[in-house]
């Protein structure tokens, strides 16, 4: 077997092998990421496209212009006794947020997401408008209202604001009147102990104007700081805003570390395709580039030892 054969032998096994190799790297590509969407962050008796039971009374149902419970009674994050209305008498617009403080799961990636957003927007709690987060658990305290204020006030990193920040608990005739005026729906469901100490519900917060009715709601755990921005300035001027698509993110059953490794995986694992699929198509290209070179080359020699013979 001349040279020629050998190299003409070994080259068709390296271009079989790339092609097995080119197979396996496009499949990361052509095979959709598994990672459950922020509206399918729940777990159940059903599946598929049908939410479990639980959640149906777990919803956002929005209602613009719809009037907050203004003289419903609160105690805040220092044990005084206050009311909704006394953070509507400077004629500022709110943001408000329902949550519980025992919340295990969605509540804190919430107020993450809030506090996120406000450090990147230049109006100022206190002086350009209020935050108002209220618990729907009436087990909650004032001394958790005011740890979890100490924490997301630090982590907002804008001394003097605080006064703007207000974490409040209720009483259920209280909780009841204002998740009914905004539209969220929750229910109580087990905890790890078997007991109903946990709450299903949706991740939204609201924009409230100086009058104390909904402007807009933003749904999910990450809010753009532009639509916040744009939201407050609109609610300044008692505008109400347009309903959102009602893509949920509930608290039930969620494990956002999970979710958000199992993003991480697919990413590398679709990442690592591409490198390869670059790798090889650069090999590919070298070797048909080498063919031809040497073909020019094997031409070349057979035309200067025998001129006459047709090499075409």
């Amino acid at each position: 077997m001349s040279m020629m054969d050998i190299f003409r032998k070994t080259r068709r096994t390296a271009y079989a092998a790339a092609a097995v190799l080119l197979g396996c790297a496009l499949l990361p590509l052509a095979t959709p990421a598994q990672v459950a969407s922020y509206g399918e962050k729940q777990t159940g008796d059903q599946y598929g496209n049908e939410l479990p039971t639980v959640l149906k009374s777990a919803a956002i149902n929005q209602r613009l212009n719809g009037q907050i419970p203004l003289n419903s009674t609160w105690t805040d994050e220092t044990g005084k006794s206050v009311h909704l209305g006394d953070y509507f008498q400077n004629g500022k617009p709110a943001i408000l947020a329902l949550v519980y403080y025992q919340c295990p799961m969605l509540c804190s990636e919430e107020l993450d997401g809030l506090t996120q957003a406000l450090a990147m927007v230049h109006l100022n709690p206190g002086k350009d408008f209020q935050v108002v987060i209220a618990s729907i658990d009436p087990s909650d305290t004032p001394a958790m209202a005011e740890q979890k204020k100490a924490l997301y006030t630090k982590r907002y990193a804008r001394p003097g604001t605080e006064a703007g920040w207000h974490f409040l608990v209720g009483p259920q005739p209280s909780i009841d009147a204002l998740s009914s005026a905004v539209g969220f729906g929750y229910v109580r469901v087990p905890g790890p102990d078997g007991k109903l100490t946990q709450f299903a519900h949706a991740s939204a917060i609201q924009i409230l104007t100086p009058e104390g009715k909904v402007a807009q709601y933003y749904l999910g755990v990450e809010y753009s700081p532009k639509d916040v921005l744009l939201g407050l300035v609109e609610a300044s001027g008692n505008k109400i805003g347009s309903p959102v698509a009602n893509i949920l993110t509930y608290c039930y059953h969620y494990d956002p570390h999970r979710n958000r490794h199992s993003i991480i995986v697919a990413r590398v694992v679709q990442l690592s395709g591409m490198v390869t699929l670059a790798g090889l198509g650069g090999f590919m290209f070298l070797m048909f580039r080498r063919d031809h070179q040497i073909a020019k080359e094997q031409n070349h020699l057979t035309r200067r030892s025998d001129p006459d013979r047709d090499v075409s």
